[in-house]
């Protein structure tokens, strides 16, 4: 009998209308887990290279894992992934909430989509069944009132919607699909690759219970974790993830208007503690989680903003307050309700905004060329108008819902210099030239920059802190400094960054997970354990996620991309201009020194960064080759 997994995947032809179920056998779930590996083990086999992301070919998949909807906190997150229409290469997003728990619950591991629905459509799943139903009369409509009209016409307020808003209707290439209107699958632009198939929405409806190994046992870790979730640093259930924007500003890298700067005057305004004090109306969470770190905030006039949407977290904090020069807290809260109500990525709309503010200022663009809007730093009239006309495709909107490297390369004459990106995708709110192994993980990252590769350099600077807690099963015990770049570093980073893959791939939130929070390696082997009965080991789950790290890297390569597109912006090696790291900047020698090592100790070939044969035998990927 199967513990952890229901070993029923549910694939949807949409050009056909068809609906079928696969059962996999049980190595399958123990090679993969489920999330970001199980995903790959698709789209490796069964997408062509070369396929269109906003073609009826893409393969687009939502993946749980075998820990969602256990009774633990943080075993929420599932994994959305697809060719991306922003990067061309591999695509994915996680998210918290509430829908992937509710799809284990209804009898499903994984959902599969191929083709594309003639009309628009959404699909409904309950209790092992499943059937597309008309969205046509949803279609165009906030994802608000989406929401309600799905929950309505089904007759279940319990029923949990993971959809697309107007963004993704309109093809934005770094529309999001969002749950319960506030947890996102951000980046890489799977809401694009949704609405390309015509595809609204998924609701879910499940009862069943999980089946689990070793109830009491699980139970055990549950009550174990549950008396220590205070010790989440930062505060996160009082504060949330902005509680640390003074610590950031006062180190000197709090992104700040495009990444010029990294201190910026009004961080204090733009706090978590401020939220706290000002707009802040519930603390909302995730599926069984206590930690309660997600932000509810209204405001009234000039903005009034719905707490249905949630509130601010710090990627949104920043890429719409400090990188684009911006210091009042209520605009930012508005900006993330419209970002939620249409359906975009935060991080990428921010930073695509702040990148056509440099423009700009710098002449590449005119008043002309932006409907007669000021598009200046710290204009937080500007910064909305911006988020609602990418959304919409409306006049230079249009332009800017390619993505800001599209957008740099149409204006032509250098303006690509201004654009902080890897791969194509937008830069994440924290700074490689104050956290070095960022450096390595936004070049390397298959999906693009992103700041979920590995846990922050900060973490591992202090002997005896709760980072190196986490690695010490490792074998790391030594304490390095953020601006190393080193050997030390990229064994630090290399190890720490096999954590973070097995999280995309068991489904487990950072923030409950170690160094973060206060779940420790041995207790997830123990949890995993308890939950599946697999007599598993440290060893066999961190493989996981370096198989998952290969089959990506495998993927990209497939798709074209090559040792040169593990690169940084031009930026990134130009000096700050204010901040405790006034003048610091990334040296070139020294990054692609550590990208090479890197290289080698991942088994990847030192000169094309292409994984080795030894390597993907040890993984048992040669399949994929």
């Amino acid at each position: 009998m199967a513990h952890g997994y229901t070993g029923k995947i549910l694939r949807v032809d949409l050009t056909e209308g068809k609906i079928s179920i696969e059962e996999p056998d049980e190595k399958l779930y123990r090679s993969c887990l489920g999330g970001s590996a199980l995903a790959l083990h698709y789209l490796l086999r069964e997408l062509k290279p070369g396929a269109d992301p906003l073609g009826p070919e893409n393969l687009l998949v939502f993946a749980p894992s075998i820990l969602n909807g256990t009774p633990a906190p943080g075993c929420s997150r599932f994994t959305v992934a697809a060719k991306s229409p922003l990067t061309g290469g591999f695509g994915e997003a996680e998210a918290g909430g509430w829908w992937g728990p509710e799809l284990k619950l209804a009898g499903f591991d994984a959902i599969i989509f191929t083709g594309r629905a003639p009309r628009p459509v959404y699909l409904f799943v309950h209790d092992g069944d499943a059937s597309l139903r008309d969205a046509a009369s949803i279609w165009g409509k906030d994802t608000g009132e989406a929401q309600a009209a799905i929950r309505h016409e089904l007759g279940d307020e319990r029923i949990r919607v993971a959809q697309i808003g107007p963004a993704g209707e309109k093809l934005v290439r770094y529309a999001c699909v969002l749950n319960e209107l506030k947890h996102s699958n951000g980046r890489t632009g799977m809401g694009a690759v949704m609405g390309s198939k015509n595809l609204r929405a998924i609701a879910v409806r499940g009862t069943q219970k999980p089946n689990l190994f070793d109830p009491e046992r699980v139970e055990e870790v549950r009550k174990q974790i549950r008396a220590n979730y205070h010790q989440t640093p930062g505060d996160m259930h009082d504060l949330g993830t902005s509680g640390g924007v003074p610590f950031l500003d006062s180190r000197g890298i709090l992104p700040t208007r495009n990444f010029r700067q990294g201190s910026f005057e009004a961080a204090r305004q733009i706090s978590g503690q401020t939220m706290a004090d000002t707009i802040l109306t519930n603390r909302g969470t995730c599926y069984a989680c206590y930690i309660a770190c997600k932000r509810e905030v209204k405001t009234g006039e000039p903005y009034n903003v719905d707490p249905i949407y949630g509130g601010p977290e710090y990627e949104t904090i920043a890429s719409l307050g400090s990188l684009c020069g911006v210091g009042d807290l209520a605009a930012i809260a508005k900006g993330n309700e419209l970002c939620n109500r249409y359906g975009l990525d935060t991080i990428s709309v921010g930073t695509t905004i702040a990148f056509a503010m440099e423009a700009f200022e710098a002449g590449y663009l005119s008043p002309a060329d932006t409907d007669g809007i000021d598009l200046r730093f710290g204009n937080a009239d500007a910064m909305l108008k911006m988020i609602e006309m990418i959304a919409q495709r409306r006049g230079i909107g249009d332009l800017l819902a390619e993505g800001a490297l599209r957008a740099a390369r149409k204006m032509g004459n250098g303006a690509e210099a201004l654009v902080l990106h890897c791969k194509g995708q937008e830069f994440p709110m924290h700074e490689p030239r104050g956290k070095r192994s960022l450096a390595i993980g936004y070049a390397l990252s298959p999906t693009g920059a992103c700041h979920m590769e590995a846990d922050h350099d900060t973490d591992f600077e202090t002997p005896g802190g709760p980072g190196f807690d986490a690695v010490e099963p490792l074998g790391i015990t030594e304490p390095v400094s953020a601006l190393d770049m080193g050997p030390a570093k990229m064994r630090l980073f290399y190890n720490a960054q096999q954590i973070w893959n097995l999280y995309n791939c068991i489904g487990l939130c950072d923030f409950v997970g170690t160094p973060i929070g206060p779940m420790t390696l041995s207790m997830l082997v123990d949890y995993t354990s308890a939950v599946t009965g697999w007599n598993t080991s440290l060893y066999e789950l961190l493989k996981v996620g370096e198989r998952s790290q290969n089959m990506a890297r495998l993927f990209n390569i497939r798709e074209g991309f090559t040792a040169a597109d593990d690169n940084l912006p031009p930026r990134m090696f130009q000096p700050l201009e204010n901040g405790a790291l006034k003048g610091v900047a990334i040296d070139r020698e020294a990054f692609e020194a550590a990208r090479r090592l890197y290289y080698e100790m991942a088994g990847w070939d030192p000169e094309t960064g292409v994984p080795t044969r030894g390597k993907l035998a040890e993984l048992d990927l040669l399949w994929a080759v």
